[in-house]
């Protein structure tokens, strides 16, 4: 429920630089939310992303993302591989969880839908995905618009959850990320934290999903499901053949990246071979970090 592992003041400031200078680097001030122009990020960054279904197995936790570098040809190629059996809101906060570890160069990575965050360099790029996607101050000023106070704590629990509601489709930031926001900033108290925490909010029966859906139905729903798609963006996929054509990636490697999207090089005029001993390096990944889990 809590944050297992505690960060710094000099941590928290930190991410929150990070996350504010990225943010305007990329073009955003603090107000608007970016959530929905998280593919566009990954363009300008020159990151490939790859949407991959891949259901839990017994009670280990799936991957939540993984991000890869992989160096061909003397250039670096980088890939975020995303879970989307994972619901769309935390497939939202998986993306930024690894630009954390774009931006700070811990290398090849993988993270798991329990969010690991017993590990400080965890602990570390949650607090950056939730700083990137609702800045701190922006959130205390929403606070502070609605109620003009800084705390909730005498405000009803049918209230906050109206105001959750409310975040939750503007800033796609999931439900219990936004409810440990409200607590890191003293904004709710502890027995108000572990009510709000405590609720299963894909319920649909329960008052949360049901005040979600009356609020904005459309993208509430669209949070709250499993989009279980594989592909990528054209661009991603053009990028690909590209590095292929260029001689970056060889035929195996483009073969296997093509496959995880259902296509294959004579969709787009190649007539190359697929090995049936073929393995793909994404799944190599998952699959060594699986055993190693």
């Amino acid at each position: 429920m809590y944050r297992k592992t505690k960060l710094s003041e000099q941590d928290i400031e930190s991410i929150r630089k990070l996350a504010r200078d990225k943010r305007f680097l990329l073009g955003f001030s603090d107000d608007p939310p970016i959530a929905n122009d998280l593919c566009t990020i990954l363009d300008k960054l020159e990151i490939i992303l790859l949407e991959i279904p891949i259901e839990a197995e017994s009670e280990k936790p799936a991957f939540s993302a993984v991000i890869l570098y992989s160096e061909e040809g003397g250039e670096c190629l980088v890939f975020i591989g995303l879970n989307t059996a994972d619901y769309y809101d935390k497939q939202i906060f998986a993306i930024a969880h690894e630009l954390y570890h774009f931006f700070t160069k811990t290398g090849s990575h993988l993270s798991r839908q329990d969010g690991q965050e017993s590990d400080l360099v965890e602990a570390k790029a949650n607090w950056f995905a939730a700083e990137f996607l609702l800045p701190e101050e922006v959130l205390k000023r929403c606070v502070f618009e609605e109620f003009k106070s800084y705390s909730l704590q005498s405000i009803p629990t049918k209230v906050l959850l109206r105001f959750i509601a409310r975040l939750h489709c503007t800033w796609w930031l999931p439900y219990r990320s936004l409810v440990k926001r409200l607590w890191e900033i003293a904004a709710i108290s502890k027995t108000q934290y572990q009510e709000l925490y405590g609720i299963d909010e894909r319920d649909r029966d329960v008052e949360y999903f049901r005040i979600g859906r009356s609020t904005l139905s459309d993208v509430f729903l669209k949070l709250n499901t499993a989009t279980k798609t594989t592909g990528s963006s054209p661009k991603a996929i053009e990028t690909i053949l590209r590095n292929f054509e260029d001689n970056l990636i060889d035929e195996d490697a483009c073969i296997s990246m093509l496959r995880l999207f259902g296509k294959s090089p004579a969709d787009y005029g190649y007539g190359i071979s697929i090995s049936q001993d073929d393995m793909d390096e994404i799944h190599d990944f998952i699959e060594g970090w699986d055993h190693e889990g």
